[in-house]
């Protein structure tokens, strides 16, 4: 028969188990909290270091270990007081990689319909701010124009439109050549055909199977007659291959990229915010702009208009 000493002792050890199992069931949960739904400010500076997510895309992430967007989030990351890393990922995969999650989307409606790892606390690689983009992320202060393209071979029989300095006509005069002609795009990406309904001119919709720096490239190789570009990689694409393409005229309004943070991590966005006006103002966001997109100021001229210049 047991004490009664023995049967305290017994109990006290039963409830410091149960304690920790808490505990660590709470430190469980929290490093699960973590994965699912990345991490905000306080987590990177306790971190040590921001992970930023990009693709290869243009001049914004070259491959080569510089571009504006990695430059940019490099300074981003020295005003935190942090290390920088770069992870690269994929168009299929970069959203899921900062999120945690993977997502359907039907009309209005968005599904989750698989987890993931999450792998970085920023997106920023020149990612376009569209509509259904926004219902899974919070992007920050725009950083940069675009435009989608119609681009075509240089020996294309399609010649380029006359600008009427109308956005909305000049994308009408485009699409009332396209019928019988193909054109190529990428599925889930600011240059999916869909997005701007192609199919409703009678052209004939071909998804590319390769990378958004692939698609130039293919319509010189003469895979296709014409494919959708969007601005900076257009920009690339003329000066690499100098009399190769054309540029047939606007698919799309004037739009804006920028980076992309996970909904829940508001202090980083904001601050990323605060610290994006300031290199507006003191002129080295422009200086970056210049360095990696020459023209890109001249060309819409709109959008950097309150972007300060200084030596």
């Amino acid at each position: 028969m047991k004490s009664v000493s023995e049967s305290r002792r017994n109990e006290r050890f039963r409830w410091r188990a149960m304690a920790i199992g808490w505990v660590a069931g709470a430190g469980l949960l929290f490093a699960l909290w973590l994965n699912c739904h990345g991490a905000d400010l306080d987590d990177i500076q306790k971190r040590g270091v921001l992970i930023h997510l990009g693709i290869p895309y243009a001049n914004f992430v070259t491959g080569g270990g510089d571009g504006l967007d990695v430059e940019l989030m490099q300074r981003f990351a020295q005003h935190l007081g942090v290390g920088y890393q770069y992870v690269s990922s994929n168009w299929a995969d970069i959203i899921p990689d900062l999120v945690g999650k993977r997502f359907s989307f039907e009309g209005e409606s968005v599904h989750i319909v698989a987890e993931a790892p999450v792998k970085g606390d920023v997106i920023a690689n020149g990612m376009t701010i569209l509509p259904q983009r926004e219902r899974v992320l919070s992007f920050g202060t725009p950083t940069f124009p675009t435009q989608v393209w119609l681009i075509a071979r240089h020996d294309s029989s399609l010649a380029p439109i006359s600008p009427s300095g109308d956005t909305e006509h000049d994308i009408a005069s485009v699409k009332s050549l396209l019928r019988g002609h193909e054109v190529m795009g990428i599925p889930d990406t600011c240059l999916e055909p869909e997005l701007y309904r192609l199919e409703e001119t009678g052209a004939r919709i071909r998804n590319f199977s390769g990378k958004l720096n692939e698609l130039a490239p293919a319509v010189i190789q003469g895979e296709a007659e014409l494919t959708l570009l969007d601005v900076p990689d257009s920009f690339v694409a003329l000066e690499k291959w100098p009399g190769k393409l054309k540029v047939i005229g606007p698919i799309s309004p004037v739009q804006e990229m920028s980076c992309a943070f996970p909904k829940e991590s508001i202090k980083l966005r904001e601050l990323f915010n605060l610290f994006f006006e300031q290199i507006k103002k003191d002129g080295s966001y422009l200086r970056l702009v210049r360095k990696y997109y020459p023209t890109a100021s001249a060309h819409f001229p709109e959008f950097f208009s309150d972007f300060h210049e200084k030596p």
